[in-house]
């Protein structure tokens, strides 16, 4: 599931044994999974704070506990870390933090949230705009659209041309899509 390099390990092995609290491990957790903003974090995890829910990776130097919530976010992740001149560099990569993968079985939301994030909104980007998912109602995707395409000119044929023709062709199960966006707010339209 998340892969803690050799250099990552010993790195962070370092910085805990200067903590100098005995037991202490590290938590790794997304915040805002399944959004634009998601951030994938480490922290300092004494076992005062440890939960019961996490799970547990027992490496070589310390245990590293992984958010429950954050399960289907971490997978895949990875840490590592890069020695330079001037000291290194911890990285964390976390490919599916802001959109877990997802297949057949997964519900409704999720599929239709993958591929808003994963190939329509790549293209709206262009433009400056983008689509999100607020709810789905009888098998209908309710979006709204946010910088360069709301009040756009084009929006409309964005919706079905491209957002609904999308979506309908990967998830059969899916009727419709409706926009829910207020289109009277133009400051940021792409096409006035």
């Amino acid at each position: 599931m998340v892969t803690v390099t050799e250099s990552a390990r010993d790195y962070l092995a370092q910085l805990l044994e200067k903590q100098k609290t005995e037991g202490m491990g590290v938590r790794m957790f997304v915040t805002q999974p399944g959004t634009k903003y998601a951030e994938t974090c480490l922290a300092y995890c004494k076992p005062e704070e440890i939960i019961k829910d996490d799970e547990k990776i027992e490496l070589d130097a310390f245990t590293l506990y992984l958010d429950k919530n954050s399960l289907p976010y971490l997978e895949e992740a990875l840490v590592d870390f890069n020695t330079e001149r001037m000291g290194g560099q911890l990285t964390i990569k976390a490919p599916n933090a802001k959109m877990p993968k997802v297949d057949e079985s997964s519900p409704l939301p999720d599929r239709i949230n993958y591929i808003l994030y994963t190939e329509i909104n790549p293209g709206l980007a262009s433009h400056g705009g983008e689509v999100s998912l607020v709810e789905v109602v009888d098998d209908i995707a309710v979006l709204k659209f946010g910088g360069g395409c709301q009040g756009c000119s084009a929006v409309d044929f964005t919706l079905k041309q491209g957002v609904e023709k999308t979506l309908l062709s990967k998830i059969p199960e899916l009727k419709g899509v409706r926009d829910s966006t207020d289109h009277t707010v133009t400051d940021n339209a792409y096409y006035s």
